[in-house]
């Protein structure tokens, strides 16, 4: 039964309620006024048939309120309508959310919902429900009526569906998903950049990943390095594989990553350099591929000596010479050497001679320790031994007291005491000496004609090498020395073991050689050309390749003199010191006199041409002193 068939009934429990007590009330207040009426009606007979009229109405409203109390406690309970599956149930959009208290309005927007719904049936009052039920959230939509359903099914607080997530809630959790999501994409990201170089590595086989070279120190020393890290560990390295272009000798030390290649030589400056290494793979297999880098040495500068009637000075230039610049300056200076970062220069005072070391812009000064009171002369550096050498006499000598001409050598960084070379246990006297290039050893001649080799950074002493009368040079990366020995011959000496082959004249022949200077790829030779009588009649440096070919590479007229020859250390420059009209050139008064007027002529050794003529002498590519 539809609660519209009867309009009067209440909606609610408390409208029932009401309604019973209002209608209990108005048969109360009917009950008097009738009895009253009946009293007053006329006659016994009309008393008896009308106190039954007044009892029947009494009866026919009694019957009605206790029919409509009956018709509304007999109401039938609505069939239970089934619960929506967890995942159907049904959200509210943010601006619907159902309200936590009973008296808090409603959204405007679920206004016109409500004007739809359906009036509820009374339920059967219970002692503890003596407020009307709350509705559930779920039922603010109308529902389409049934046939069958008399009234909207009312949910227990029990049988309430989970309240949706608020907007506060919904957005808590929003950017924790959004970071989850952010790190998912980064790791496939990573993922797919992983495997793409992976691929790429195992389709193009080793990359180079890193290059070590030092330009600067490539030009002024041999055994510079360019180290090529490859991007991956590699399969044993051939040297046959490795090419240098320009063609300079090399060796090969490949381990792991790393291919280091080392010259022998130093290098030509303001050169570019390609070192390609051929057929690189990897250690665990896959393709070949050519690892190769570039580098171009900077260009060169060189130290002069010049002397002048006031101070003498050491200049540092460029090949041009039009960039002299000053960088020490002394009285006296008797000798210097440079190094690749700082300069050693032995000055003259009136109690003797000092050692002093500096950097290249003459800063930094700090002088050595002698060993004792006297004159230093013949002064040599030993780059890679980190060495300072030197002949030092006492200023105090007799027959029996004093040292004389004793070879000396100590770190250049001054934290040594100086110590004196023996041979045989006793300190010797040197004629000649010379450092062997890119090592610490040191070659020799004493007073009695003996040629020695002393390791300096070993314990072993003094090595007899045989009997000599002079040491024109040592060649630079192969340990070779030209010696001449006592019986007129010039041989190359090997002093790694011992062995010597003959220099054998050129071609052309220019004649016997006073000096032979060794440069990577030859030798320069000093040559003096004398009329029938044995007097000179000019002088010439001589260029003689490896294979013997020779050319005439600068000469003089008679009168002048060519005092030395020293070629740059890749063999690509010479500077030769010439001494113009000796007979109005006076010595000076140092230790070593020398001509006051001396030029240096640069020249393209490869050439031939000569670039440029220097005032100064005792070129920084030297190895040591001139001597006259």
């Amino acid at each position: 039964m539809s609660t519209e068939d009867h309009p009067e009934v209440p909606q609610t429990r408390a409208e029932a309620r009401a309604a019973r007590e209002a209608a209990e009330r108005e048969a109360e207040e009917r009950e008097p006024a009738e009895r009253e009426a009946a009293e007053h009606s006329g006659t016994g007979a009309d008393t008896e048939d009308a106190s039954p009229r007044g009892s029947l109405s009494e009866r026919s409203e009694t019957k009605r309120v206790e029919r409509a109390s009956a018709s509304r406690n007999e109401a039938p309970n609505p069939p239970e309508v089934p619960r929506a599956p967890e995942g159907e149930r049904l959200r509210l959009p943010p601006v619907a959310q159902p309200v936590s208290s009973s008296t808090a309005s409603r959204s405007p927007l679920n206004d016109p919902q409500q004007e739809f719904r359906q009036p509820e049936s009374p339920q059967p009052e219970s002692p503890q429900q003596e407020s009307p039920q709350q509705e559930s959230p779920q039922q603010e939509s109308p529902q389409p009526e049934s046939p069958q359903q008399e009234s909207p099914q009312q949910e227990s607080p029990q049988q309430e569906s989970p309240q949706p997530e608020s907007p506060q809630q919904e957005l808590k959790r929003t950017p924790d998903r959004r970071f989850l999501y952010t790190i998912l994409a980064v790791l496939a990201v990573l993922g797919v950049v992983v495997g793409g170089l992976s691929a790429v590595s195992l389709f193009q086989g080793p990359r180079v990943s890193d290059v070590q070279v030092d330009e600067a120190e490539a030009i002024d020393v041999s055994g510079s390095r360019v180290i090529l890290t490859a991007n991956q560990s590699l399969q044993q390295i051939d040297e046959s594989q490795v090419t240098v272009e320009p063609a300079v000798p090399f060796t090969v030390d490949a381990e792991g990553r790393s291919i280091g290649i080392r010259f022998t030589v130093p290098l030509d400056d303001s050169t570019e350099y390609t070192v390609r290494v051929a057929g690189a793979t990897g250690a665990g297999g896959g393709p070949a591929s050519d690892l190769s880098t570039s580098f171009t040495t900077p260009a060169a500068k060189i130290f002069l000596l010049n002397r002048s009637d006031d101070d003498d000075s050491i200049f540092r230039t460029d090949l041009s010479g039009e960039n002299a610049v000053p960088v020490f300056s002394h009285p006296r200076i008797n000798d210097y050497r440079s190094t690749s970062t700082r300069l050693v220069v032995a000055v003259e005072d009136d109690d003797g001679s000092r050692i002093l070391v500096m950097d290249h812009d003459g800063d930094n000064v700090r002088e050595l320790p002698l060993p004792g009171d006297g004159y230093v002369s013949s002064v040599q550096v030993s780059e890679r031994g980190g060495l300072v050498g030197y002949t030092y006499s006492d200023r105090e000598l007799s027959e029996d007291t004093g040292r004389a001409s004793v070879l000396v050598t100590q770190s250049i960084d001054g934290d040594d005491e100086p110590q004196i070379i023996e041979v045989g246990d006793a300190e010797a006297s040197i004629a000649e000496w010379q450092f062997v290039p890119d090592s610490a050893a040191v070659l020799f001649i004493d007073f009695a004609g003996t040629l020695s080799l002393d390791d300096r950074s070993g314990g072993a002493g003094a090595q007899n090498m045989g009997i000599a009368v002079s040491l024109p040079g040592i060649s630079r990366g192969t340990y070779t020395a030209i010696v001449r020995r006592a019986d007129g011959s010039t041989v190359a000496l090997n002093l790694a073991d011992g062995s010597e082959t003959a220099i054998t004249a050129s071609d052309p022949d220019f004649g016997p050689a006073t000096t032979i200077t060794p440069y990577p790829g030859g030798t320069l030779r000093h040559i003096v050309a004398r009329d029938p009588n044995g007097l000179p009649t000019g002088q010439a440096i001589i260029r003689v390749d490896d294979d013997g070919a020779a050319t005439s590479l600068f000469d003089v007229a008679s009168g002048n003199a060519i005092l030395q020859a020293c070629p740059s250390p890749s063999g690509q420059y010479v500077a030769i010191t010439v001494a113009p009209t000796l007979v109005e050139n006076p010595y000076d008064d140092l230790l070593v006199p020398l001509p006051k007027t001396l030029q240096t002529h640069l020249i393209d050794l490869r050439s031939g041409e000569e670039m440029v003529v220097l005032t100064g002498f005792d070129a920084s590519w030297c190895q040591m002193a001139p001597r006259f």
